[in-house]
């Protein structure tokens, strides 16, 4: 009985070890993937500000300055156009600022430019220019005329026939002219006194001529005074032949010669 239950529990054993070494092998689970690390995000850089950009003053007269003033925050360049080119660099993105005369001719609009990564921006100013004003131009009057230039630019010669000293048809229109004018002159100038100088053409002696030019000066005197012409103002003098206004030989220039002129002291 004893040798019966041993024999079954050897056989027990055995198809134990049998079964075991029949028994399939299963393979160990694979470890879970490792998670996807994802690529960081792109890191977002702001625009530039620009704080300020003016111009002061806004409106000049040409030839004169105008100040353009700015601050940029958060650029790397900065830059003006009409020919003011770059204005400033920061590669860090911090301040640009500064300013800068200018003198444009006529009115000008400025663009200042700022940039970084994040783009750019930009702002406009305008400088209005206006043409200087005339200068104002003084009414300065004119210098009184002396009565010598008076006498010289109003009073006309009057003119003789030959060998006479009559005051002929033409002279005595003259001469109406001249007393108006004499009164005028006289009232302007309290002093002064006019010469009527007589002249003769060369025909005939110095002596002759002389006393001839002298008694034309008379006639014209005479024929003023009796015009109202103050006769305390009035002097004769006589050069004869010795002042020729013309010297050629010819009745047109010896008509010339014969004269009474008039000038003032």
């Amino acid at each position: 009985m004893t040798t019966n239950k041993a024999s079954a529990l050897a056989l027990a054993l055995c198809l134990s070890f049998f079964a075991a070494g029949c028994k399939k092998k299963v393979p160990a689970p694979a470890p879970p993937p490792a998670p996807k690390q994802e690529a960081p995000a792109p890191k977002v850089v702001a625009k530039p500000i620009v704080k300020f950009f003016t111009a002061e003053p806004a409106t000049i007269e040409r030839g004169q300055a105008s100040s353009l003033k700015w601050e940029v925050t958060g650029a790397e360049t900065a830059s003006i156009n009409q020919g003011l080119g770059m204005i400033g660099t920061s590669p860090s993105g911090g301040t640009i600022s500064g300013n800068r005369s200018v003198f444009p001719s006529n009115t000008t609009t400025y663009t200042l430019t700022a940039t970084n990564a994040g783009g750019s921006v930009s702002e406009t100013v305008t400088v209005n220019v206006t043409a200087p004003a005339p200068a104002a131009v003084k009414d300065t009057p004119a210098p009184k005329a002396t009565f010598g230039e008076a006498i010289a630019r109003e009073i006309q010669d009057v003119y003789f026939d030959f060998d006479k000293s009559d005051v002929r048809e033409d002279a005595r229109n003259v001469l109406t002219q001249n007393a108006d004018k004499l009164k005028t002159i006289f009232r302007d100038y309290s002093t002064g006194t006019v010469t009527i100088e007589g002249h003769a053409d060369e025909r005939g002696s110095a002596e002759y001529n002389l006393g001839l030019g002298d008694r034309r000066a008379i006639a014209a005197k005479e024929f003023l005074v009796q015009l109202g012409v103050p006769a305390d103002r009035l002097r004769t003098l006589s050069y004869g032949k010795e002042r020729p206004q013309c010297t050629d030989n010819s009745e047109a220039c010896w008509q010339k010669n014969r004269r009474d002129h008039f000038t003032g002291q």
